[in-house]
This record gives C-alpha cells, structure tokens and sequence, in this order.
C-alpha cells in the first residue's frame, strides 16, 4: 500500500468541544538563500500562503485538513547542491512540492530526480529548457525575459531612442539564455546588441569590463540576467568611470536593491521591468502583509510564488488529494482566471514551449525615480502602451 507523503502532527486540536488530529502537508523551498533577494523573497511567499491557510483553520482537501509547514534549504546558487538539497527533499521530508529553484542550472539539475519521482517544481529559472512536453511536473510562476523582453525592448526602443546596447552576463546557463533573448529582441526592435561581456557570479570589479564595453560607443546598458546585488555594483561602477547614459533592465525585479547598493543619484532615470502594479489592490494588499512580517519591502518576484503557493493550493482543493500529484497536476494546468496578488491568471506557453506550464500574467515598465519605480508604460505579451 503507498504511504502518503504527510507527517501526522503529534498535537491534537481542539474542534466543537472534541479533539481533531490534523495532518502535516510539506512544501519544500529549495532556493538561494545566501544574500540573494530572489530566493528570500520566494521562500517567503510561501511561508506567508502556508500561514493564511493555517490561520484559516488549514487546507481542506477530500475532508480533511492539513496544516501546511514550509522546509527551506540553501542551494547556493549551485547545480550540485541543488541536487543535494532535493535529494534531500524528496527521499528524507517527502515532500511532493518544490517551491524553486531560482537558477536555470540548478532547476535543470534537479528535474531528473524531481520529474522521476512525479514532484511538482515551481522554479524560477528563467532557462527555455525548464519547460518542455516531457517535464510534466515543472511549472514557472513569474514571466521571464522570453515573455517580456520584446514588448520592453520595442517601447524602449520607440520612445527613448536606445540604438546600441552593452550587456554584462554571468557566465552560466541562465546569463548565455538571457544573451540570446535580449540580442534577438533588440535586433527584432530595431536596435542591436553587440557589446557583450561575460563574468563569473562571484566577481565585484566590474570596471575593467565597463570601460571595455564604453569604449565601443554604446546609448544604454542593459541589465537583465543579473542579481540584484550585482546590478547595483554594474550601475554604481559605470556612473563612478562617468558613464551618463541610459541603463535599463528589461527582467528581473530589483529596483529597490539595486537603489540600496548604487543610489539615489546613480539609478535617477533608470527604466527598469516589474511584474508588479503597486496601486492594484491585490498586490498592495500583498506588499502590506510582507511589510509587516517581515519588516522590509518584498522583492518583486514574491507575488509570483505567493501566487504560485496558492495555485497549489487550488489545485489540490480540486484533485481531492495531496498525495497523487498526477491529479494535482491536471488540475492545476486547468486552473484559469484565478484571482491571485498580480491580478486575474492563467497559464500560457504552448507555443514557445511545447506546454501551458508558464504564467499568464501582466507586466510593467517603470522609470526610477528619487528611488522609487514609477509607471510608464503597461504590458502584455503583445505590447506595451
């Protein structure tokens, strides 16, 4: 007989003056957590959605009900512990879903063992690979630089006159992905791409590789494709060697760390790409509850797998179980029209991808200002307007 993968809690809950065990549903969160904004936002999106249903009694799936608990690992960015930590995940906590992970090469190392072992990964790793007909059980929550770089990129272009752009790419799977998608949206804009420079994740003297690319006569540098934290360091060092041009960045949310390392007067103009609409009431609702958990402001990926979390949620509401992640899985490519904290969802990405397991939703084009992103222009897959 299959065990199911829950763990019974060893405290009983008082119900209607009796006494009512409830089950233990596990997410694991299998994200870089070592000075990376993305992973911490991400882990706690889940933590914030496993908490409301808690607070609500617990998630009610076939009549009965779970209290959801969230088991984070670091995967330090790296292939190899990420392979660890899932091991991990699935043999020791049994866990069935993967929130993560953040990286394009670690969630491509992971999916042998994941997609074998029939566990749901919501990752952001922004890689085409990621997503494809025979990895069933890897969906993406956020959009990535392949659904949002091309309207970007055609308003940019139209209407602040950006020809020649220079780039700074980590060298791994996700920068060489990130690569091929801006030159290829650049060219299709009418603008080029032909400054390229690429690093390893761990440096921080970017000024040899500035003054290589400035050299080349470039209007913009576009930062898409890396961390917040060196980001910030790219546009602190170009403004010091007296680089007075555009800088954009056309994925990614970073706005406010990128502000926190380079600031105020180095971003001042800067036109960046956020999945988030801070005056629609979901969101704002959403940015409030990070607020005051965590007592700093949420990067902007976090909606997406607070979205993601609760999909989840929805899904095994539908299936009747937590256990056959077979059902889970139809029904969660069904789910439509979903009222998340970025507004209505969907899924979409048959036709880039071979599969509907990539997020539906809209996105932004904001312009720094005094730190703060302001709106300029709102998208979708076929246009910014």
């Amino acid at each position: 007989m299959k065990i199911p993968h829950i763990v019974l809690l060893s405290s009983v809950l008082a119900a209607g003056g009796g006494a009512q065990a409830q089950d233990t549903l596990t997410l694991g969160a299998l994200v870089t957590l070592s000075g990376a904004a993305w992973g911490q936002g991400m882990k706690n999106a889940a933590e914030i959605a496993a908490d409301q249903v808690n607070k609500a009694g617990g998630l009610d799936v076939g009549g009965r009900k779970y209290q959801v608990k969230v088991v984070a690992y670091d995967d330090k960015y790296q292939a190899n512990e990420a392979v660890t930590v899932a091991n991990r995940l699935v043999f020791e906590d049994k866990v069935k879903y993967i929130i993560g992970p953040v990286g394009s090469a670690p969630v491509l190392a992971i999916q042998p063992i994941t997609e074998k072992n029939r566990v749901i990964v919501m990752t952001l790793g922004f890689t085409a690979k990621a997503l494809s007909e025979d990895k069933p059980y890897t969906f993406r929550p956020n959009v990535t630089t392949a659904e949002v770089s091309q309207p970007q990129i055609d308003w940019l272009v139209r209407t602040q006159g950006i020809k020649k752009v220079g780039a700074l790419f980590p060298n791994d799977e996700t920068g060489q992905q990130i690569a091929q998608d801006l030159e290829a949206a650049y060219k299709k804009a009418g603008a080029k791409l032909p400054v390229k420079e690429f690093f390893e994740r761990d440096r921080v003297d970017f000024v040899p590789l500035l003054t290589r690319m400035l050299a080349r006569g470039i209007d913009a540098i576009e930062l898409d494709g890396n961390s917040p934290a060196t980001a910030g360091m790219i546009v602190k060092q170009a403004r010091e060697l007296g680089y007075a041009g555009k800088i954009v960045r056309t994925g990614g949310p970073a706005t406010q760390e990128i502000v926190n390392v380079a600031g105020k007067a180095a971003t001042q103009g800067m036109f960046v790409h956020t999945p988030i609409d801070p005056e629609l009431p979901s969101t704002k609702a959403y940015m409030d509850l990070y607020a005051a958990r965590y007592k700093h402001s949420m990067n902007g990926f976090s909606p997406a797998f607070y979205d993601g979390a609760n999909l989840l949620f929805e899904a095994m509401r539908r299936a009747g179980t937590v256990d056959d992640t077979e059902k889970v899985r139809a029904e969660l490519e069904r789910i439509s029209g979903f009222e998340g904290a970025l507004g209505r969802l969907g899924w979409t990405g048959k036709a880039m991808y071979g599969i509907d397991h990539q997020l539906d939703a809209p996105f932004y084009v904001a312009e720094v200002q005094d730190g703060k992103e302001v709106i300029r222009a709102r998208c979708t897959v076929e246009g910014c307007r």
